[in-house]
C-alpha cells in the first residue's frame, strides 16, 4: 500500500475511534461552529446585495462551500510545511469533527434517560435539541418516535455520508459535505424567509445525500442481524416505504430502521405550531418503546462499523 494512502486510511480510522470514544472534540474549536457563523454573516450581507433571493441563496451556497474547502486545504498545507506529523494530526482532527455517532448516541440517550425517570417535560426539552419539530405537547410515544426517526435519518447525514466523504476525499471533502449539511439545517426551510433564499442549499443537500442515504439503507439492512434485529424486515420496509417521506433521502434510512425494529414511524408532526401529516413508514409489529431507541443506536453503530471495515479491507486488497 502506498505511503500517502496508508496515511489516509490511518487518518480515517483514528478519526472514527476518537469520535466513538469522545464525541465532539471537548473544549476545542469546531469547524462546524465556524461554518454556522460564516453562514449567518454571509446571509446578512447577501440579502442586501441580491434583490433576487434565489441568486442570493446560490451565492451563499457557493461562497460557504468554497471558503470551507479553501480553509481546510490551506490549513493542511501549512501544517505539512511545518511537519508531516502535524499535517496528519490536523487531518485527524478535521476528520474527527465531521463525525457525529457518539454525540448522536449521547443526545438520544438523554431523552431516553428522562423518559425512564418519568420526566416527560425534560424529555421534550432534550428531544427539541435534536429534532426540528415542535416537542411541547408530545406524549411518550411521540417522543420515542422522534428519537428513532432522528437517529435513523442522522445515521445517514451525521455518520455514513461524512464518513464516505472522508474515505473518498479526506477532510476537505468531509468538511465540504458538512458545509452543505449545515446550510440545509440553517436555511433549507420552506417558510416565507427561506423558501427562495434557501432553495439552492436544500436542493444541493438532497443531491449530496442521494447516494449516501441509499448506502445507509443497505448498511442498516446488513447491520440488523448484528444488532439482534430483522434484516428481512429492514429490506422489505425500505423497498416498500422508502419513498414515504417529503425528503427524497430521509425515508430510506428511516424505513430500513423501522423494518428492522418492527415499528411504525411517520404520521403527524407539528412545525412552528402547524400540523404536518406525513405518510407512515413501517408496520406496528411492536409498540414504540425505549427498546426501539436503543435498537436504532445499535443499528447506527453497526452501519458505521460495516462501512469502516469495508473501507479498510478494500484498501488492503487494492493497495497491498
Amino acid at each position: 500500500m502506498s505511503e500517502p494512502f496508508t496515511n489516509h486510511v490511518f487518518v480515517v480510522v483514528v478519526a472514527v475511534i476518537l469520535d466513538l470514544l469522545l464525541g465532539d472534540p471537548p473544549g476545542l474549536p469546531h469547524p462546524v461552529v465556524g461554518i454556522g457563523r460564516l453562514i449567518l454573516f454571509l446571509e446578512a450581507h447577501l440579502r442586501r446585495i441580491f434583490t433576487d433571493a434565489r441568486w442570493g441563496g446560490i451565492a451563499l451556497l457557493c461562497i460557504t462551500v468554497g471558503i470551507t474547502c479553501l480553509s481546510a486545504a490551506l490549513l493542511l498545507k501549512i501544517a505539512a510545511l511545518i511537519h508531516p506529523v502535524l499535517a496528519t494530526a490536523v487531518a485527524i482532527y478535521l476528520s474527527w469533527t465531521c463525525l457525529a455517532s457518539r454525540s448522536l448516541h449521547r443526545e438520544s440517550m438523554l431523552v431516553v434517560d428522562a423518559l425512564r425517570k418519568g420526566e416527560l417535560p425534560a424529555a421534550r426539552i432534550w428531544l427539541s435539541r435534536i429534532v426540528g419539530r415542535d416537542t411541547d405537547d408530545l406524549d411518550q410515544t411521540g417522543i420515542i418516535r422522534g428519537v428513532v426517526e432522528t437517529v435513523a435519518e442522522n445515521t445517514s447525514d451525521g455518520v455514513i455520508a461524512p464518513l464516505l466523504c472522508l474515505m473518498i476525499g479526506g477532510p476537505v471533502l468531509g468538511l465540504a459535505y458538512k458545509a452543505v449539511n449545515t446550510l440545509d439545517s440553517m436555511v433549507g426551510y420552506k417558510n416565507d424567509r427561506y423558501l427562495h433564499f434557501g432553495w439552492a442549499s436544500a436542493r444541493f443537500d438532497d443531491l449530496a445525500n442521494y447516494l449516501p442515504a441509499r448506502l445507509t439503507g443497505l448498511l442498516l439492512v446488513l447491520a440488523a442481524p448484528f444488532a439482534g434485529l430483522s434484516a428481512g424486515g429492514a429490506w422489505r420496509i425500505m423497498r416498500r416505504d422508502g419513498r414515504n417521506h417529503s425528503s427524497p433521502n430521509s425515508g430510506i434510512p428511516e424505513a430500513a430502521a423501522a423494518g428492522a425494529l418492527g415499528v411504525q414511524l411517520g404520521g403527524v408532526n407539528h412545525y412552528f405550531g402547524k400540523p404536518v401529516a406525513k405518510p407512515t413508514i413501517g408496520d406496528p409489529v411492536y409498540p414504540l418503546s425505549l427498546a426501539a431507541c436503543h435498537g436504532a443506536v445499535r443499528l447506527m453503530y453497526g452501519a458505521e462499523m460495516l462501512l469502516l471495515a469495508g473501507f479498510v479491507v478494500f484498501a488492503a486488497v487494492i493497495y497491498r
